[in-house]
């Protein structure tokens, strides 16, 4: 049995060995996973770097793919069905990564006069699965008054509302036909004036053009065809990131761990019940207060470096 895998995806390489010495692994830079390498592999564990479809799979002998991610909008799913390739995401792996992001950024903006320091402002969530609901708590524990907005779980209030009611508005919803630009310009008109706009969820749900002329302050992590940015769109950013919010050692080890349990339970293989080894890291990431505006900094400096600034960020 074979495994193909981004060797970018910290603890596998390690859990794999210790656990089933019988499974043979490739780990592989995103570049190099291409049909070629891919065609001899009973596995494919990837992250969104990797567009899984036809062109990459179609005469391989690939049963499961896995995406150490909570977004699946790299994998054309249904291709994948129809060939009789069994697929799964991580939802949910880097939930609370995700969550403390949003409490750092609106730390920081509080600390450039963005947030009222003072008040109870009202902040939007849209979006209330995995993450929005954890930031929807840490939100309310710090004394705000929050509007949910998730119409397929049948929560909340309508995107109208959200927008003509809140100081801050922060997405939290996969990247689909039905979210696509779901921060559109007729959402950004309908916002209140000053109104701070937030995306770590997939570039795609904003609208990047319009938030830029709507004059609205904004926090992005997430990009319309990252890793090529819109220097306009990103010098602009009150806040910005290469797409890091669910970068933490925890979320890694989550999703890494839930990849892990789909190959047993499809191969049969015994369970890894205890993921070990090193991240690839020597050092911790930094969480002093105001790393957000540091890496903000940095990308700002370097955009045409975001894929390397992604890459070498150190896991918080």
């Amino acid at each position: 049995m074979r495994i193909v895998f981004d060797q970018y995806i910290p603890f596998l390489a390690e859990a794999v060995q210790s656990h089933w010495p019988q499974v043979q692994i490739y780990p592989m830079k995103p570049e190099e996973i291409n049909a070629s390498a891919v065609c001899e592999a009973d596995v494919l564990v990837v992250r969104t770097r990797t567009r899984v479809d036809e062109q990459l799979l179609s005469g391989s002998r690939v049963r499961l793919v896995c995406t150490a991610t909570i977004g699946y909008d790299h994998i054309d799913t249904a291709w994948c069905q129809s060939h009789g390739i069994q697929w799964m995401s991580c939802p949910g792996c880097n939930a609370q990564a995700v969550c403390d992001y949003i409490e750092e950024a609106l730390s920081e903006a509080t600390d450039l006069s963005v947030c009222p320091s003072s008040g109870s402002p009202t902040i939007g969530v849209v979006g209330v699965g995995h993450v929005g609901s954890k930031v929807a708590a840490m939100v309310e524990r710090k004394g705000m008054r929050v509007l949910l907005n998730d119409p397929p779980k049948h929560i909340g209030v309508s995107l109208h509302d959200i927008a003509g009611n809140c100081d801050i508005i922060t997405f939290h919803v996969p990247l689909d036909a039905t979210t696509h630009h779901l921060c559109n310009a007729d959402f950004l008109r309908s916002c209140r004036p000053g109104a701070l706009i937030i995306n770590a969820a997939r570039g795609g749900v904003v609208d990047e053009q319009a938030l830029l002329e709507s004059g609205h302050p904004y926090i992005l992590d997430t990009w319309e065809n990252e890793p090529h940015l819109n220097h306009d769109v990103l010098q602009h950013a009150l806040l910005a990131s290469m797409h890091i919010a669910g970068y933490s050692m925890e979320g890694k080890r989550n999703a890494t761990q839930m990849c892990l349990d789909a190959v047993a339970a499809y191969f049969h293989l015994p369970p890894v019940t205890r993921i070990s080894g090193t991240s690839g890291q020597s050092a911790q990431g930094d969480t002093a207060p105001g790393w957000l505006a540091r890496i903000s900094a940095q990308l700002k400096e370097q955009p045409g470096q975001f894929e390397l600034l992604r890459k070498n960020y150190i896991l918080r």
